[in-house]
């Protein structure tokens, strides 16, 4: 009678085949330029779209330019607030571009030093710290419009904003924040 010892050589030796059929999630992704950040995220970058940085803001009543633009009709923006909003989205994803080029340039510089296999856990450490300070600052620039484009809306244009995407019904829709919008004219 085989031993128990045996059972296991032979279990494992049959586990094996399988276990190596069973491809990684990552497996693909190791020809990507910079592993870390899929195609997507590059193009986010790149092009300073929101990509879920400023969420909270989004999902508190605190609407960014980009939406706020497209639902301008439904939202009966006056002159004075539509100039104000283009000019906060342009100001936002041109930091957002340049905070974006500077984290993608981190990450690239990652990538070449483990690719290299020369990087140390004091490096490692030090790199990481720039990347989260550049992604910080890039939720920061994201966050921040979300408050100045509230300012510029009145709470029903707050509201109204919430039903229109979705965030609120109609009937439901929660008043604006304490200390929230008040319209302004230019």
């Amino acid at each position: 009678m085989p031993s128990m010892k045996s059972w296991i050589v032979v279990a494992l030796a049959l586990a094996a085949p399988a276990a190596a059929q069973s491809p990684s999630p990552y497996a693909g992704q190791e020809n990507r330029a910079i592993k870390a950040l899929s195609d997507a995220e590059i193009e986010d970058l790149k092009a300073g779209n929101g990509a879920g940085f400023a969420k909270t803001a989004e999902l508190n009543s605190y609407p960014g330019p980009a939406h706020v633009l497209e639902l301008a009709g439904p939202l009966a923006l006056g002159p004075d607030q539509r100039a104000a909003s283009e000019a906060l989205l342009h100001h936002m994803r041109a930091e957002a571009q340049k905070l974006g080029a500077k984290i993608l340039d981190a990450e690239a510089a990652l990538e070449r030093a483990f690719a290299g296999r020369r990087i140390t856990r004091d490096e490692l450490r030090a790199r990481l710290a720039a990347i989260a300070a550049l992604q910080g600052e890039l939720r920061a620039a994201h966050l921040e419009t979300h408050i100045a484009q509230q300012a510029l809306l009145s709470p029903e244009q707050v509201a109204r904003y919430d039903v229109l995407r979705g965030y609120a019904s109609a009937s439901t829709s929660a008043p604006a924040p304490a200390g929230g919008a008040q319209h302004r004219q230019h």
